[in-house]
């Protein structure tokens, strides 16, 4: 399979519009206060009826300084003392929902999540992960795909060694960026000392995969300090980076208001960064997994898109399609079954209904026939880049060209474009269209008319 890129200018200009990320069909913003406790334990029967492994993620929602691109869900406070209190209702959390489901389904995927994880000192960490071995299945084998956000400017090697003896074979360090300026104006300040004592911490201890996040688009970047960034960085050759483009929308994220958009780079300039960044990942060995992931050729995520059995969640790209995603901790969103569930975000409400022995949940969405055919039609072109509908049309008892007559016709414009290439039985994105697969996601999206001013631009 070829996993290359290729910028063709014209053409993101033409389609660089907003839409979805697509780590869910439909997306989070069709999830609704409707969804109950009750319908959360009933679709864990379900699953239960089914079977197969398990995925989980841990919302840890705390950081001690505030990064004015953030638009997680985090609380910004120095007083390490106020984990407490949440820990004690994540283990709570844990505990009730643990015991829903069947014990003998393997926990196959584990992911700690912010927020900053290490904002936990050891003892938390630990008591975290004995509360979960209590009432998960987790792998004692090491062949979990186990991993963990880290902060480098408040983890060191002492940290990652913990990490390791937990369990986490996978880590993955936020940075953003190097330069001094492009630091300041963010407010995340980090030095190259830091971030590089992690990788190698991590590499020494044996974690088997490491990230680096990066952002494209942040306040007074430039094509030069920018490659200057990812040039240090490729010095020490992580496994994976996800160089994402900022997203810069205010009116939602308080904390974007304090950037100076007069300081943000201008299209043109993103543009160039797009190019300059995916240029030097190719020439470095890298290949393009899809949706800001780059990665290399001998990677677990690299290996499954060439095999056609990559996936992909909240969390990102994955190797477990199989497994159930159950989401814990505050704003935590996961997947169970034929719906998607998302706890409560406010610490108050998820204290309140922890008290009372009830799951924390605060919306959720059945999916129906229609949105699982979708979902699969989406999965399958932002992992692979191509879709056959025969194996469409076995899955769901359709008729592709019948179901899809007015999709067909909209990647018609597409196919001229020279996006991709529509034939009887496939569509087999082109390279030119990869950095585009959002817009051809689109096409299959019903929910996406009154939602699109709500999205990030997909360059």
């Amino acid at each position: 399979m070829d996993q290359s890129i290729k910028f063709d200018l014209d053409l993101i200009h033409r389609y660089n519009q907003s839409g979805p990320r697509y780590t869910s069909y439909p997306t989070a913003l069709e999830l609704h206060e409707g969804f109950s406790d009750a319908d959360y334990r009933s679709h864990i029967t379900q699953s239960n009826t089914l079977g197969g492994p398990l995925s989980l993620y841990f919302h840890i929602p705390f950081c001690d300084t505030v990064c004015f691109y953030c638009a997680c869900n985090k609380i910004i406070t120095n007083n390490r003392s106020h984990a407490v209190p949440y820990l004690e209702n994540l283990c709570k959390e844990i505990a009730m929902v643990g015991d829903l489901f069947d014990h003998s389904r393997v926990v196959n995927q584990l992911h700690w999540g912010g927020g900053t994880p290490t904002f936990l000192n050891h003892q938390q960490m630990t008591q975290l992960m004995a509360v979960t071995r209590k009432h998960f299945k987790l792998r004692d084998d090491d062949q979990g795909e186990y991993s963990v956000e880290v902060d480098p400017r408040e983890t060191h090697s002492e940290t990652i060694r913990e990490l390791r003896e937990l369990g986490f074979n996978r880590i993955s360090l936020g940075l953003q960026d190097f330069d001094p300026a492009v630091q300041k104006a963010v407010n995340r300040i980090q030095s190259k000392q830091q971030t590089f004592a992690v990788l190698e911490a991590a590499r020494n201890h044996g974690f088997r995969s490491t990230n680096v996040d990066l952002i494209y688009g942040l306040p007074l970047q430039t094509v030069a300090t920018f490659a200057n960034t990812l040039d240090q960085v490729l010095e020490y050759a992580p496994d994976r980076f996800s160089i994402f483009n900022y997203a810069h929308l205010p009116s939602r994220f308080k904390t974007q208001r304090q950037i100076h958009e007069a300081d943000l780079p201008p299209a043109e300039v993103r543009l160039d960064i797009l190019q300059m960044f995916g240029n030097k990942l190719t020439e470095a060995g890298y290949v393009y997994i899809g949706m800001d992931h780059f990665a290399k050729p001998n990677d677990e995520l690299a290996i499954a898109q060439r095999e056609g059995k990559l996936y992909r969640n909240f969390q990102g790209y994955s190797t477990h399609s199989d497994c159930d995603l159950v989401g814990l901790g505050i704003t935590s969103i996961g997947r169970v079954g034929d719906a998607y569930i998302q706890n409560v975000k406010e610490l108050d409400q998820y204290d309140a209904l922890i008290s009372r022995g009830q799951l924390p949940v605060y919306k959720g969405v059945d999916l129906n026939e229609d949105d699982k055919i979708r979902r699969e039609v989406i999965t399958q072109l932002i992992c692979h880049f191509r879709l056959d509908f025969p194996s469409i049309e076995q899955q769901f008892s359709i008729q592709f060209a019948d179901y899809f007559a007015n999709e067909l016709v909209n990647l018609g414009g597409m196919q001229n474009d020279g996006l991709l290439d529509l034939s009887d039985n496939s569509i087999q994105v082109h390279v030119a269209g990869r950095l585009l697969i959002r817009n051809i996601c689109m096409v299959f999206d019903k929910y996406l008319t009154q939602k699109q001013q709500q999205f990030s631009k997909v360059i």
